[in-house]
């Protein structure tokens, strides 16, 4: 009896939970919605847990969903895809209109270049880059997203014209890392996770990664660290709507409080070799609103945003 009443408690809070996943089954968005359906299901913090994906627009349509949801048990996963896209696709409802609930997790972007690739540092591209201009070809994701921000805030930061960037856009990790082991294109930008096996295996060369320290796995220096002063995360996290109350927020951040707390989600992020970056509150507000704040400038430098 005391375990269903234990059962029962876990539910009193927040009986049906919605986690949206803005995009397509099986990109990172829809696999942290998944992650959480699991955690917050095997630790009995919510009645039930239903994930939905609404696709389209680096993730716009379905903040434009999110802004007519009415209910206060709904969370959207969001990352820094969308921080760029809401710019670059000029939509009415944007994340300020959303009420901040946590930031989940984060993933180091990483340079690389060919095995046999001429430039052995990232001062060595970028200087290539500086002479060269279009001459010099640099793939990565969707135009806007991550990968393309990061370049242009490389170049930014060496003073170099943003219209020499030659970027080649891919949908997918897969398609990019074809075109480099293939010679297409000279370097390439990415999640660590999409590059680490090839790097591993010498068939690419990581010439500096993103975040605010070296990547456990990749031999290779931060942009910190060699100069450029540039720091990225791919970060990953939830927001729910506008409109709810403070109690709402408060019941949500505890659920999402709780389920990081759980070893259900630690085994998760284990499992996915995601980076822990939990953050809650005024705290995230604040990271979101410098995050929105930074990104506007460098959409406009490489004529995204007019």
């Amino acid at each position: 009896m005391a375990a269903e009443e234990a059962a029962v408690a876990a539910t009193d809070d927040v009986d049906r939970l919605e986690i949206m996943a803005p995009a397509d089954p099986g990109g990172g968005w829809d696999q942290t919605a998944r992650a959480m359906q699991a955690a917050i299901s095997g630790a009995d913090l919510a009645g039930s847990v239903q994930v939905s994906n609404v696709g389209g627009a680096g993730g716009t349509v379905g903040l434009q969903k999110l802004a007519n949801e009415r209910s206060d048990s709904y969370l959207m996963v969001t990352g820094l895809v969308m921080v760029g896209a809401v710019e670059t696709n000029e939509v009415d409802k944007r994340l300020e209109d959303t009420t901040p609930i946590a930031r989940l997790t984060a993933e180091d972007e990483v340079v690389v270049v060919p095995a046999d690739s001429p430039y052995r540092t990232i001062d060595d591209l970028l200087a290539a880059v500086a002479e060269k201009g279009q001459g010099v070809s640099i793939t990565g994701g969707s135009a806007g997203g991550t990968d393309h921000i990061l370049a242009a805030m490389l170049l930014k930061a060496k003073d170099i014209d943003p219209a020499k960037l030659n970027y080649v856009a891919y949908s997918g990790g897969g398609e990019s890392l074809a075109a480099l082991l293939g010679g297409k294109v000279d370097a390439g930008i990415s999640g660590v996770g999409e590059y680490v096996e090839q790097i591993k295996a010498g068939k690419l060369r990581a010439l500096g990664t993103s975040g605010p320290k070296e990547h456990p796995e990749i031999k290779a220096p931060t942009f910190k660290q060699v100069g450029t002063g540039v720091e990225l995360i791919n970060w990953r996290g939830v927001v729910a709507p506008g409109s709810i109350s403070v109690a709402a927020k408060d019941r949500l951040v505890k659920l999402v409080t709780d389920m990081h707390a759980s070893p259900q989600w630690q085994e998760e992020l284990k499992k996915k070799g995601w980076t822990d970056t939990f953050q809650t509150g005024h705290d995230f507000n604040t990271f979101l609103t410098t995050e929105i704040g930074r990104i506007q400038p460098v959409l406009k430098e490489i004529g995204l945003v007019k």
